[in-house]
C-alpha cells in the first residue's frame, strides 16, 4: 500500500508508560503504511499551546491522555457530538487546509462499549460508575448506549463530580452521585450490580479486592476495571474469584486505539495484530523485575 508517509502521536503527562505506540505502530505494520510514525510526546497542560501548534501537513492525528482531555478543547477548530456532549476528547483528527483544522473525537466510549460487549453477558441491571473524571463520563456514555438510563457514579468527592454528571445528563442518562465511603460499603453495593465500570488510576483499586475477598459474598455482574497494570488487576482477580465476569482494562485501551486508527487512516484497523501487539508488551513488562 503506497501512501504519503503522516506523523500521530500521543500527548499526556506522564507518558512514558502509554501503550499507545505499541498498538498504532502494529497497525501500522499490519496495513502496510510504510513510513508513517508514532510518537509519544510528554506534554505538561502548560506545553499544550506549543505541541498543538507544531502540528501541520504531515500530521494525522494525535491521540489524548491525561491530564489533556478537555484542556484540549480550546485549541480545536471543530469538535464531534459526542465529544461536544461529554467535554472530553481522547483523539484530534488533523484536516488538510492551510492551516490545517483540527476535529475532536471520543473514541473512549466505542472502546468501553466493544469492551464490555466481549463479556457475552447481558449488559443490563443497576450500573455503578467509580470515579469522576474523564474516563467516567465515557463510561456513563456508553452504559447509555447500551439502553441504560440511570447509574450510580461513587466518587471520593461528589462535589467534584459536576462536570460528569452534566455529560451524563446530556447522554440522556440521569446519575446518582454517591460517595465511595469505605471499600467494603463500595463493593456491598457492586454485588448488587448487573454493570461496573471502575475508572481508577493503576492500584487504587486494590482495597476494593481486599474488601471482595474478606466479604465472601458472591458478584454476578460484569466488571469492567479500566486499569491494567499489573494483569490482572487485584480486583480483577477477586471479582473473577467471586464468580463476577471480569472484562480486563486493556481490552478498552485496544478498542479505543483501533477507532483511533480506522480514523487516521481512513482502513478499518487490523485488529488481531493489535491484539497480538499489545499481549507481547504486556507479557513482557509482566516478566521485568517488578513488573511494570
Amino acid at each position: 500500500m503506497t501512501e504519503a508517509a503522516r506523523r500521530a502521536a500521543v500527548l499526556g503527562h506522564p507518558i512514558a508508560h502509554s501503550l499507545s505506540p505499541v498498538l498504532h505502530r502494529a497497525a501500522y505494520a499490519a496495513l502496510g503504511l510504510d513510513g508513517w510514525r508514532y510518537d509519544a510526546i510528554d506534554t505538561p497542560l502548560e506545553r499544550l499551546p506549543e505541541v498543538v501548534a507544531a502540528v501541520d501537513q504531515q500530521w494525522a492525528g494525535l491521540s489524548v491522555t491525561m491530564p489533556l482531555k478537555t484542556a484540549i478543547l480550546a485549541h480545536l477548530h471543530h469538535v464531534e457530538p459526542l465529544a461536544e456532549l461529554l467535554g472530553v476528547v481522547n483523539t484530534v483528527l488533523v484536516q488538510p487546509g492551510e492551516p490545517v483544522s483540527l476535529v475532536g473525537a471520543n473514541t473512549d466510549v466505542a472502546g468501553i462499549l466493544a469492551a464490555l460487549r466481549e463479556s457475552q453477558r447481558p449488559l443490563d441491571g443497576p450500573a455503578v460508575v467509580v470515579g469522576g473524571g474523564a474516563t467516567a463520563a465515557s463510561a456513563l456514555a456508553a452504559l447509555a448506549q447500551v439502553g441504560q438510563t440511570e447509574a450510580t457514579v461513587q466518587v471520593r468527592s461528589p462535589a467534584r463530580a459536576g462536570a460528569t454528571v452534566r455529560a451524563a445528563h446530556r447522554m440522556g442518562l440521569a446519575p446518582r452521585v454517591a460517595a465511595l465511603g469505605t471499600a467494603e460499603r463500595a463493593v456491598a453495593s457492586w454485588r448488587e450490580a448487573g454493570i461496573v465500570v471502575v475508572t481508577l488510576p493503576p492500584g487504587a483499586g486494590d482495597a476494593f479486592a481486599d474488601a471482595l475477598r474478606d466479604a465472601g459474598a458472591e458478584a454476578g455482574g460484569v466488571l469492567l476495571d479500566c486499569a491494567y497494570d499489573p494483569r490482572p488487576t487485584p480486583l480483577g482477580r477477586a471479582w473473577g474469584d467471586r464468580g463476577g465476569t471480569v472484562v480486563p482494562g486493556e481490552r478498552m485501551l485496544l478498542h479505543q486505539a483501533a477507532e483511533q486508527v480506522r480514523l487516521m487512516t481512513g482502513h478499518p484497523a487490523p485488529l488481531d495484530a493489535m491484539d497480538r501487539a499489545l499481549h507481547a508488551a504486556l507479557d513482557t513488562a509482566s516478566k521485568e523485575p517488578g513488573g511494570r
